[in-house]
């Protein structure tokens, strides 16, 4: 059976999650390119909420392997914002592992030195690079970090 796979990045109040499946050669076929806000109001009750629609979301497209963009440290100091995002992305991973799939965290720093010679954001600019990496489903240029969270773990996985 193939693994199904989600790449995941959490930016301020917003969790982008993109499922693929890798294929042979290294393409990545996208099936779905979903875009989940955080609900205003009460964050605990809004992080609970979010819980429950990652959680639900891996079970029912019963994925194996979630490729989720880990915290950085800043060079400045870290407002508000960046601490909130924290706070979800650890939601995130939890609700993860509870759906059932293995949590695999990459720092972006990491993933430029894995992937080639390239930083992430020249890769995440490089129409020809996704259009020889992707298959299937439209993927939004936005939900390509979360697509390349998931090639650098495969990539690495595989060069080791």
């Amino acid at each position: 059976m193939t693994d199904t796979w989600a790449g995941i990045t959490v930016s301020g109040n917003e969790v982008v999650v993109v499922s693929v499946v890798p294929l042979k050669g290294g393409a990545l076929e996208v099936h779905s390119d979903n875009t989940l806000k955080l609900a205003t109001g009460d964050r605990p009750d809004a992080y609970a909420t979010m819980f429950r629609r990652i959680r639900d979301y891996i079970k029912e497209n019963k994925i194996t392997h979630v490729a989720l963009k880990a915290s950085a440290v800043s060079g400045r100091n870290a407002t508000n914002a960046h601490l909130e995002a924290a706070e979800l992305r650890g939601v995130v991973a939890a609700a993860v592992r509870e759906g059932g799939a293995n949590v695999h965290l990459a720092r972006k720093a990491s993933l430029s030195k894995t992937a080639g010679s390239k930083k992430v954001d020249e890769y995440l600019k490089d129409e020809p690079f996704w259009e020889t990496k992707t298959t299937g489903r439209q993927l939004r240029i936005g939900s390509r970090e979360a697509v390349f969270v998931i090639y650098g773990i495969l990539k690495s996985n595989n060069d080791n």
